[in-house]
């Protein structure tokens, strides 16, 4: 009877410890053990603090008083909150609607364009079935290793092209990124199968119809990183304004807010000159004023980039492999 209970409890103690090896948890080599995780996310933390903090401290400096800035500088909490500035730019509303339609209308159109030839021109190059495809992939990496510099670039677009004072010389000049198409390249021979290409042939559908209705739907994170970029350049585009652009009702809202700016700095640097200069000066918030440019200038794009944010980093991986 003694042997039998004390086999019953060895079964006993054995399927205990079969449960425990059950239960016990696999080895993750990409898992942090809880203290790890808590440093790590106490370490992002600080990090993201510290990309965010800047543009903050920008908006508080905007929002500050003149007469604080100068009396105790630029403070995280300041002596005196103002909207001086932000009623000065208003002043001056009807040219800041104008050259943000202007912006909006050139960073749309030209994003749309830009995806269309990068998304056309990568997928031909990415395709082994393109006899030219070696010839044309040349011709993106020799334009990303020379250029013809500014004075060609000029002369090709005011004479040859005559784009001066037309809209479509702040959009043609960013259409085409030869990096990007590089990216995209990659992204379409990792992504795309030549299966599923095959297939849609033998289903009778032209290239075109794989393109649209194949290709693009599967390519939609590489796609949204190459919008975000095109878009990120257009909106922050002032070069070609300057060169191209003399009539005041197609400046974009960066090329305007630079030429405030600079207003600024011309009546601080010459209010020596006369009493009037003086009064004009001590009536204007300067650095306030120029905080204030600057977040006019970058909230509407930073307020776009949640949207883009999903697909941002699955594209940027696929499409950077070097391959």
């Amino acid at each position: 009877m003694k042997s039998f209970e004390k086999i019953s409890q060895q079964t006993k103690a054995s399927s205990e410890e079969v449960v425990n090896l059950g239960k016990k948890k696999k080895y993750d080599p990409h898992s942090f053990s809880k203290k790890t995780n808590i440093v790590m996310n106490i370490l992002l933390a600080l990090f993201a603090f510290l990309c965010i903090f800047p543009f903050v401290y920008v908006i508080i400096i905007s929002l500050s008083s003149e007469q604080s800035l100068a009396m105790h500088g630029y403070r995280v909490i300041p002596q005196e909150w103002s909207l001086d500035a932000y009623r000065y730019l208003w002043m001056m509303r009807s040219q800041l609607l104008r050259a943000y339609g202007i912006t909006i209308f050139i960073t749309v159109v030209g994003t749309l364009l830009s995806v269309a030839m990068i998304s056309m021109y990568s997928y031909a190059i990415s395709r082994k079935q393109f006899i030219y495809r070696r010839q044309f992939t040349f011709l993106v990496f020799f334009t990303m290793l020379f250029s013809g510099g500014m004075v060609p670039f000029y002369i090709v677009m005011t004479q040859f092209l005559g784009l001066k004072n037309s809209i479509w010389a702040l959009i043609l000049p960013l259409a085409v990124n030869a990096f990007y198409i590089i990216i995209m390249r990659t992204f379409f021979q990792r992504s795309v199968p030549e299966a599923i290409i095959e297939s849609a042939r033998i289903d009778g559908a032209g290239e075109f119809r794989i393109f649209l209705t194949i290709v693009l739907p599967l390519a939609i994170p590489g796609i949204a990183t190459i919008a975000l970029f095109s878009t990120l350049a257009y909106w922050n585009d002032w070069f070609n304004a300057l060169l191209f652009i003399d009539d005041p009702n197609l400046i974009p809202l960066q090329s305007l807010l630079m030429r405030i700016e600079n207003n600024l700095d011309f009546i601080a640097q010459n209010a020596h000159i006369g009493a009037q200069s003086e009064s004009l000066m001590a009536s204007i918030p300067q650095d306030s004023a120029q905080m204030a440019i600057v977040v006019i200038a970058t909230l509407p794009i930073a307020l776009t980039y949640p949207f883009f944010q999903k697909y941002f980093v699955r594209g940027l991986t696929i499409g950077g492999v070097k391959e």
